[in-house]
């Protein structure tokens, strides 16, 4: 988690390209699938013994869930917001 939040600091500060890192990013958004087949075959081995905890493991997951996703829809809007704006004072300058 610490070299993902290093890595939009470095790229955001234009310390590293983007083009730099594109084709790794693209490998690794590829084989993310597989980066998550082992957790899935833990969970289906303790399903049994998960089962007594359900409501207390869904009480916790669906917040953290939702939370997660409206922290990552306003970071996606404010990074996008703040391109465009980027890009309307380039062309004005121009």
């Amino acid at each position: 988690m610490y070299g993902l939040v290093l890595l939009l600091l470095a790229l955001n500060f234009r310390l590293i390209k983007l083009e730099d890192v594109k084709e790794v990013g693209t490998y690794l958004t590829g084989i993310f699938p597989l980066l998550f087949v082992p957790a899935a075959a833990g969970v289906m081995e303790l399903w049994a013994e998960m089962g007594e905890m359900l409501l207390p493991i869904l009480i916790a997951i669906i917040p953290v869930t939702v939370l997660v996703m409206v922290s990552a829809g306003k970071t996606t809007q404010a990074l996008s917001g703040r391109k465009n704006k980027e890009a309307d004072n380039d062309a004005a300058a121009e």
